[in-house]
């Protein structure tokens, strides 16, 4: 098995995997999780032997990047892949001029993990797609 995470333009690949976790698995609308920041965006991806199975993207603002929109398919989960992806984001964005602090919103059932890489949870539980969440950040 052969394991990559890269930064890709590939963002037909990226989206196809949302679709598969947030808009089927979770219900998000097709509203909430379709934006226009994806030509802006960062887009890293994770494959198994070629083939796709998670992604994230990075939205930089001012000395912060966003990290969003995280996915990993369900046959991939608790393989240790979702960390190598937010691995790979936090170096990408250690190589960003400027850029001082990670920040996402975590879904809280996944507040311990994202903890584990070093973010700190803050502030209030918001909705975000129906979805309770949590905004955490990272020094770099």
């Amino acid at each position: 098995m052969t394991l990559e995470v890269f930064v890709t333009d590939d963002i037909a690949a990226c989206r196809a995997l949302r679709r598969r976790v947030f808009i089927e698995e979770q219900n998000v609308s097709e509203d909430e999780e379709l934006d226009d920041l994806d030509s802006e965006a960062i887009h890293i991806l994770a494959t198994v032997d070629k083939r796709p199975v998670g992604s994230a993207r990075i939205i930089l603002v001012d000395t912060v990047g966003k990290i969003g929109r995280v996915c990993v398919l369900k046959d991939q989960r608790g393989t240790g892949l979702g960390a190598k992806l937010i691995q790979k984001c936090l170096d990408v964005l250690r190589e960003q001029p400027n850029i001082k602090t990670a920040k996402l919103g975590s879904q809280t059932h996944a507040i311990g993990f994202y903890e584990r890489l070093g973010f700190t949870a803050y502030g209030a539980e918001y909705d975000d797609a129906g979805i309770p969440h949590k905004d955490m950040t990272c020094p770099l």
